[in-house]
């Protein structure tokens, strides 16, 4: 509610609007209680189960029988409603000392909250909440893969469900063309249906006068879904995918998590870096998630059978889009080029191996078309090495910079961050622009790297961490026996080559 969001919108709400003489805290106590007092009154009339959630409660978990009892009728209707204590921000008033005047200002208080679980005709399952206090944010939400089913039945095309998505179809260009259908038009189209007919704390006079919700974006996921014939194959294929992003680079933020410890109250703000997390959500599930400032980018197995690749943005002004609502169309197209851009990664990685004539380029001194000399990247030196594993932590982000790759570098280098300078990464960083490892983005400080430069990191990482590393040091337990059997061997003839040409010590 974009005019409701200031204490002096507040004064003017009241005074203003609703033509009272002192604004006042008692002004909304009263449209609180008000509220309250019709969602008793709906739920009694409308019959609707009313449903308290307890502290470490899942929400849908609770809610899914009401919502599979009313999907049975068929109609759209409110399945159940929850009432939750939640964290909101909300307007909060103090009497200014010797005067009879109130001052306001946001905080965080636990406060009443009421959830709309609803069943649509065009949605499916979805709920919108509303808090009981002043100014009343409200929060929606729903699925673009359910809508796309509804839509699908309706045009006649056949296909098979994978949980909330699809496992085969019929017509996969009609239901591309269905998905990309799904905008912001329709979105409010939705929510204007329903907010006629939820009670809601304000009324048809404080809309006319302009005070009503406006929606923006909190949470958007785009995601990318590619089913396998047999789940041995995707089982073996994701397994794979976890080991080969662990270990490339020797990544200094990837954590393997088994369980939280739930927090009491609204969580702490922490440090907005890149970062990889493996989450095991039991037995057999396993999701990587690779994170940017407030958004991510997970793959996971659906179902079993299914690698599904999410990115998702929390904050959109993280991929430079803004919050409203009619933005989604840009925000989904970023979205789908960041899932994009990771299979192309780890395409790469199953396929990285240099042609001769492009390993010379970038592992010699070359002269660049405008004849500029482009140092040399030569396979082994240690600083290298290290600047190309960092490169190969960058892989899943979604572009880095001179302090972030630096970071990394010092890390892998084994050296404090002050032994690796700020002069040092950008004279690295000029060089892996004129041998096109990487790409600066117009008018800002942020790399990504070129679909070469993804070759040439893993490619180098991959043989020295590998291969060259672990040959080195096969010639021991734990080595396999039939490895150590064939340095063995090899040393033994290197050495009798050696006597023969009369090259040992005197």
């Amino acid at each position: 509610m974009p005019n409701l969001q200031v204490p002096g919108q507040v004064a003017s709400f009241m005074t203003a609007h609703l033509k009272l003489p002192i604004p006042s805290p008692a002004i909304m106590e009263k449209m609180g209680t008000r509220f309250r007092s019709a969602v008793r009154t709906f739920a009694r009339t409308q019959q609707v189960p009313v449903v308290k959630f307890d502290k470490h409660d899942r929400k849908q978990d609770v809610m899914a029988p009401y919502i599979a009892r009313q999907a049975k009728t068929g109609v759209s209707g409110v399945a159940a409603i929850g009432v939750a204590q939640e964290f909101q921000n909300v307007f909060a008033a103090y009497r200014r000392e010797g005067s009879s005047w109130f001052s306001f200002y946001k905080a965080d208080r636990r406060v009443t909250c009421f959830y709309f679980y609803l069943w649509d005709e065009d949605f499916g399952p979805s709920f919108i909440k509303v808090c009981t206090y002043f100014p009343y944010p409200v929060k929606v939400w729903l699925n673009g893969h359910e809508w796309a089913k509804r839509q699908a039945t309706h045009a006649g095309i056949g296909y098979t469900e994978l949980s909330n998505g699809f496992a085969t179809c019929e017509d996969p260009e009609g239901l591309q063309e269905i998905c990309d259908r799904l905008g912001p038009g329709t979105i409010n189209v939705f929510f204007e249906r329903w907010m006629s007919r939820l009670p809601l704390p304000l009324t048809d006079a404080d809309r006319a006068d302009g005070y009503w919700w406006e929606l923006s974006m909190r949470q958007i996921e785009v995601s990318r879904t590619m089913v396998f014939d047999a789940p041995r194959h995707a089982r073996g294929f994701f397994e794979a995918l976890v080991v080969d992003n662990l270990d490339i680079g020797r990544p200094e933020n990837v954590e393997l998590i088994f369980r939280g410890h739930p927090r009491r109250g609204r969580p702490p703000l922490v440090e907005q870096t890149y970062k990889t997390k493996v989450v095991t959500r039991d037995t057999v599930g396993v999701t990587v998630n690779a994170f940017f400032k407030n958004s991510r980018i997970k793959q996971y197995l659906k179902d079993g059978r299914a690698l599904r690749v999410e990115t998702v943005i929390n904050k959109p002004d993280d991929l430079l889009c803004r919050r409203r609502l009619e933005h989604l169309d840009e925000l989904q197209a970023k979205g789908r080029a960041i899932n994009a851009r990771l299979l192309d990664n780890e395409r790469v990685g199953q396929g990285c191996v240099l042609a001769s004539p492009a390993f010379e380029r970038v592992a010699r001194s070359t002269v660049t078309d405008d004849g500029r000399r482009s140092p040399a990247l030569r396979f082994g030196d240690p600083r290298v090495m290290a600047l190309l594993g960092a490169l190969c932590v960058a892989l899943n982000s979604l572009g880095f910079t001179n302090r972030s790759l630096r970071a990394q570098v010092s890390q892998l280098l084994g050296v404090p961050p002050d032994r690796y300078t700020v002069n040092q990464m950008s004279y690295d960083l000029a060089r892996l622009r004129r041998k096109g490892v990487i790409a600066r983005r117009p008018k800002t400080n942020t790399y990504d790297l070129t679909p070469e430069g993804q070759r040439v990191a893993i490619f180098y990482t991959k043989v020295h961490d590998r291969l060259l590393g672990p040959l080195i040091a096969a010639d021991a337990p734990p080595a396999p026996i039939e490895v150590r059997r064939a340095l063995a061997t090899i040393d033994h003839h290197v050495t009798q080559r050696i006597d023969h040409a009369r090259l040992n010590a005197a």
